[in-house]
C-alpha cells in the first residue's frame, strides 16, 4: 500500500440536502415552510417532461424517487407538495457551508462528486487538525452535532483517501465510520462499484460483466478492462486504495500563519468579541515572532452558531506581530460595522489568520525618537485604513513632472514597502522644517485648482504690486521671482509659459501666485492666477 499515513481526509455527504436547505432558506427569510411530516419534492424541467430531482423522507416514503415523471409522482401520492428546485442556491450555500467547517480544518472543499448530477457533499483534509479536538472520533462527533443542530442530515467517514472516504459514506452502513490507514481495500471490498465514483454507463457494464463489487476487481487483469471502459476504472480503484493520490483543491488557499479558538458559549456582546480576537492576536504574533515573520494582511473569520460565517479583513502598512496593533484594528472594524455586525446566535469559534507576511529581522531598539516615530506613523495609517478603508487613507508620491499640480499624484498610503513609507516621512518632516523656517520654496497645500486674481504690475514681466483674490485686496509688499515652467509640449491642454511669485502683502501673508503665458509671445495676454498659500 502506498497510502501516506499523515493523510486524512473526512467526507461528508448530505442525502437531504437540497430541501433540507430550502428548509434553511425559508426559515431564515420568513418564506413558508412546509411541515416535514408532509411529502415534498423538487422538480425540473427534464428529458420527456418535469421530474423529480430531489424529496423528503415522507415523499420517499410514499414511494416518489428522483428522475421520476412528475405526473406518475402525482399519482402516487396526490398529495405531494411540490417545488421548483434551484441549483444555484445548492450550490452557493454548500459553498457557504464548506466555508463554515474551516472552523474544523482550512483545507475544505465541495466535493464535485455526487450521487446525483449535483454536489451533496464536502471533503475536508482534518490531517493534523483531529487533536485540537480530542482525536478523529470526537472531531466527527461535533461536527454530526453542529450540522444536526443546523437542522442537516449529515453522513461522515474518515479514511486516508477521498475515495475510500467518499464510499463509506455513501454506501457504508453506519452513518458515521472511522477507517484505520492501510485498510482500504479490506473496507470497500464488498461495497458496490459505484462506490468508485464510476460514470452510470461504466457500473452498469462491469455488472453485466458480473464484476458488481470493488473486490471483484482486485485481481482482475487491467488490460481487458481499460480497452473496454478506459483508464477511469484502474484510476478510481488506484485512488480509492491509496496507490494514486488525488489531491484536494482547497475553497481558499490556507494561511501559513493563524490562530483558532473555540469559545464554551456563543459570544454576542462586541466587547466579549473584542477580547478573543486579543487573545488570537496574541497567539499568531508569537507564531510570526518564531519565525521571524510581520504580518500584511490578515483576516478575522468568525464562525456563528447558525451555519454562517462572517470575515473581516485587515492590511498593515509595514510588516508587524505587535499583538496589541493587530487587535486594534480589528477593533476599528467592529466599531465601524456597528448595528450592521450581527452575531446571530452567537459566534462559538474564530479564526485570525496573517494571509499576506513579510521577513521581520530582529532590529536594535533605536536610542532616539526616531524608530518609536515612524512606527507609530505606520500603526496610525493602518487605524485609520481599518476605520475609513485603504483606499481612503493616501499620501502624495512624487511623479515627473514640473508643473506643480503634477508632480505628486495620490496613492494608498500601504501602497510600497516600509522603506518607501519612511523616505516618504523623512520628506514630510524636512518640508515641515523649512515651513517653519521661512525657507520653503513652494507651499505646502496647494488650492484644488488655480484660481484668477486681478494683479497689477510695475512692469508687464515684473511682479505684481497689488493683486485681489476672493474680493480681497492684497498689497505686495516683498516679492521674490520668478520661477519660470515651461509648458509639457508632450501633453495635450495649455502651452503657455508660467511665471511664479512668492509674494507677501502688508499683514504678513504669503502666496504662491503665477503669471501665465508671456507678452509678446502668446495670442492672448498673461492672465494671474493664484496656486497656493503658504501657512
Amino acid at each position: 500500500m502506498c497510502v501516506e499515513e499523515k493523510r486524512r481526509i473526512a467526507a461528508l455527504w448530505l442525502p437531504h440536502w437540497p430541501v433540507e436547505r430550502l428548509h434553511r432558506t425559508h426559515k431564515r427569510t420568513g418564506g413558508e415552510v412546509s411541515v416535514p411530516e408532509m411529502p415534498l419534492a423538487l422538480a425540473v424541467p427534464g428529458q420527456g417532461g418535469v421530474r423529480v430531482t430531489a424529496r423528503n423522507r415522507a415523499a420517499a416514503a410514499a414511494g416518489i424517487v428522483p428522475g421520476q415523471l412528475v405526473p406518475d409522482a402525482m399519482t402516487l401520492c396526490p398529495t405531494l407538495d411540490l417545488r421548483t428546485a434551484d441549483f444555484a442556491a445548492d450550490r452557493a450555500m454548500l459553498t457557504q457551508l464548506a466555508l463554515w467547517c474551516g472552523r474544523y480544518t482550512p483545507w475544505t472543499a465541495v466535493d464535485p462528486v455526487g450521487i446525483g448530477e449535483e454536489p451533496d457533499g464536502l471533503l475536508l483534509d482534518i490531517s493534523g487538525c483531529d487533536h485540537l479536538f480530542g482525536g478523529e472520533m470526537a472531531l466527527v462527533a461535533d461536527l454530526r452535532r453542529q450540522l444536526r443542530g443546523l437542522g442537516l442530515t449529515v453522513r461522515v467517514a474518515v479514511a486516508s483517501t477521498p475515495g475510500a472516504a467518499w464510499a463509506l459514506t455513501r454506501f457504508g452502513e453506519a452513518p458515521a465510520f472511522i477507517l484505520p490507514p492501510g485498510e482500504e481495500a479490506t473496507a470497500l471490498e464488498r461495497l458496490p462499484v459505484a462506490a468508485l465514483r464510476l460514470a452510470d454507463a461504466t457500473v452498469d457494464g462491469l455488472m453485466r460483466l458480473g464484476l458488481k463489487r470493488v473486490g471483484n476487481l482486485y485481481d482482475k487483469p487491467r488490460a481487458p478492462i481499460a480497452a473496454r471502459f478506459g483508464s477511469e476504472v484502474a484510476l478510481r480503484l488506484d485512488e480509492a486504495l491509496g496507490f494514486a493520490r488525488e489531491p484536494i483543491s482547497p475553497l481558499r488557499p490556507p494561511a501559513p500563519f493563524r490562530a483558532r479558538g473555540i469559545f464554551a458559549e456563543g459570544l454576542t456582546r462586541t466587547e466579549d468579541i473584542e477580547e478573543a480576537v486579543r487573545l488570537l492576536a496574541g497567539e499568531l504574533c508569537r507564531l510570526l515572532a518564531r519565525e521571524r515573520q510581520g504580518a500584511r494582511q490578515l483576516e478575522l473569520t468568525l464562525f456563528r452558531a447558525d451555519g454562517e460565517v462572517t470575515r473581516l479583513f485587515a492590511g498593515t502598512a509595514a510588516a508587524s506581530h505587535d499583538a496589541l496593533h493587530l487587535a486594534r484594528l480589528f477593533r476599528e472594524k467592529l466599531a465601524q460595522a456597528g448595528d450592521d455586525f450581527d452575531a446571530g446566535f452567537g459566534i462559538e469559534a474564530a479564526m485570525l489568520a496573517a494571509t499576506t507576511t513579510d521577513s521581520l529581522a530582529p532590529a536594535q531598539d533605536s536610542f532616539g525618537a526616531e524608530g518609536a516615530s515612524t512606527e507609530a506613523l505606520m500603526q496610525i495609517i493602518d487605524r485609520l485604513g481599518a476605520r475609513l478603508g485603504h483606499d481612503r487613507v493616501v499620501r502624495l508620491e512624487p511623479r515627473a513632472s514640473h508643473i506643480p499640480e503634477r508632480a505628486v499624484a495620490s496613492v494608498p498610503a500601504l501602497k510600497g514597502a516600509a522603506p518607501a513609507m519612511r523616505g516618504w516621512k523623512a520628506q514630510v518632516e524636512e518640508q515641515m522644517a523649512a515651513a517653519l523656517t521661512g525657507r520653503l520654496a513652494r507651499p505646502l497645500r496647494l488650492l484644488a485648482r488655480p484660481e484668477p486674481v486681478e494683479a497689477v504690475a510695475e512692469v508687464p514681466e515684473g511682479p505684481p504690486r497689488i493683486f485681489r483674490w476672493r474680493r480681497v485686496t492684497h498689497r505686495v509688499t516683498r516679492a521674490e521671482g520668478p520661477e519660470r515652467i515651461a509648458p509639457e509640449w508632450w501633453r495635450p491642454g495649455s502651452r503657455r509659459t508660467r511665471d511664479y511669485y512668492r509674494v507677501e502683502d502688508a499683514e504678513g501673508r504669503r502666496f504662491w501666485l503665477y503669471r501665465d503665458g508671456l507678452y509678446l509671445r502668446d495670442t492672448e495676454g498673461p492672465r494671474w492666477y493664484l496656486h497656493g498659500v503658504f501657512e
